[in-house]
């Protein structure tokens, strides 16, 4: 009987770094602005890494979204979503997709104080996650 370990290989095809097997250019939000009043824009919610990959190919945005504390986190309901929650699923998100504009919400409490708390706030997840917006509420 050998006693070499056996190496384990995993296809990187679509891997974290590489998500779809044909990579794609990123939407920005200005090329999306330009399609405004043409062709139909697709927009679905991912929360993780994969949820991204799946559904990257066949969209133009993904929304990581704050209600990520009922699908992930069962939560009864939005509040209790914090920054550092968005801050991990938005940078999940981003580095499972390659093609579309990642969108990533505002929690609650977040931005509602003053202008400068949610220019910070917004700033902080835009640098964190590498996504290309944030969206309030109102």
């Amino acid at each position: 009987m050998s006693t070499t370990p056996k190496t384990l290989t995993l296809p990187i095809s679509t891997s974290r770094a590489n998500p779809t097997p044909q990579p794609m250019k990123r939407l920005t939000v200005p090329r999306i602005r330009q399609r405004k009043g043409g062709e139909p824009l697709v927009m679905l919610t991912a929360y993780t890494v994969r949820m991204a990959q799946l559904l990257d190919r066949h969209c133009d945005m993904l929304l990581v979204g704050d209600s990520l504390a009922q699908v992930i986190y069962g939560l009864p309901h939005t509040v209790a979503v914090t920054m550092e929650m968005m801050e991990a699923h938005g940078a999940a998100v981003v580095r499972g997709s390659y093609h579309a504009a990642v969108i990533v919400d505002m929690p609650f409490g977040s931005y509602e104080a003053s202008p400068q708390q949610a220019f910070e706030n917004a700033a902080r997840l835009l640098k964190a996650t590498g996504a290309a917006a944030v969206k309030v509420e109102g």
